[in-house]
């Protein structure tokens, strides 16, 4: 039976509050962690990660450095796209159920080139010769295409970047088993976050707990 639960885990109003200080550290260049050499301890003590993060595999994300966290800290897994696939859900599993962390963030960004594809290949009709690629562009059309369609004036790759991190949160609640009961529970919360490549702000929404939700 998975651990599920630990009593020393950080709530997820600390965990989300310790991840919104460590990037307010990153943008203003004060981080604290950055430098910190490898220690044999590192390699000795159990994994107790305070969040876990699903984010895109993009190279100018590195989730620890823009959060200004450290070995051990977070429990991190990269998709293009910030897809949710079942090895995805398995390894968020994992980690809620075996190490106790309490807040998942499902982290998009700005200019992503995973919903950029996307977005073209509905507005065009062609789709990349690799089904491969297709695996990743066929998971996040449905959740974009009607943004896409109608069109408007908004920025619709920036809505179609939310609307893909909406999905990917969602499938997550209600897509495993063991991660619906926990949130049901009120042992998990998982909230969705958009990474800002202009101005190396991450910007959070959605399933945030009461004290961070904007009146």
């Amino acid at each position: 039976m998975p651990h599920l639960w630990d009593s020393a885990s950080l709530a997820p109003e600390d965990a989300l509050a310790r991840l919104m200080e460590g990037n307010r550290r990153f943008r203003n260049a004060a981080g604290l962690v950055a430098a910190r050499p490898w220690d044999q301890q590192i390699s000795t003590q159990a994994q107790n990660p305070f969040a876990i993060v699903l984010g895109c595999s993009d190279s100018r994300t590195p989730v620890e450095i823009l959060f200004d966290q450290g070995f051990g800290d977070l429990f991190v897994v990269r998709i293009a796209g910030n897809i949710v696939a079942p090895s995805v859900v398995g390894s968020i599993e994992f980690a809620a159920s075996q190490f106790g962390s309490r807040l998942v963030v499902v982290m998009g960004h700005t200019r992503c080139g995973a919903v950029s594809a996307t977005v073209h290949a509905i507005e065009t009709g062609m789709s990349s010769e690799s089904r491969n690629i297709r695996s990743i562009t066929d998971r996040i059309a449905p959740h974009v295409a009607s943004l896409v369609r109608t069109g408007g004036e908004g920025d619709v790759l920036r809505e179609a970047t939310r609307a893909n991190v909406r999905a990917s949160a969602d499938h997550l609640r209600h897509g495993s088993r063991i991660l619906e009961d926990l949130v049901l529970a009120g042992r998990l919360v998982i909230v969705c976050a958009e990474y800002e490549l202009e101005t190396g702000e991450v910007h959070f929404f959605d399933g945030l707990p009461e004290r961070f939700t904007p009146a």
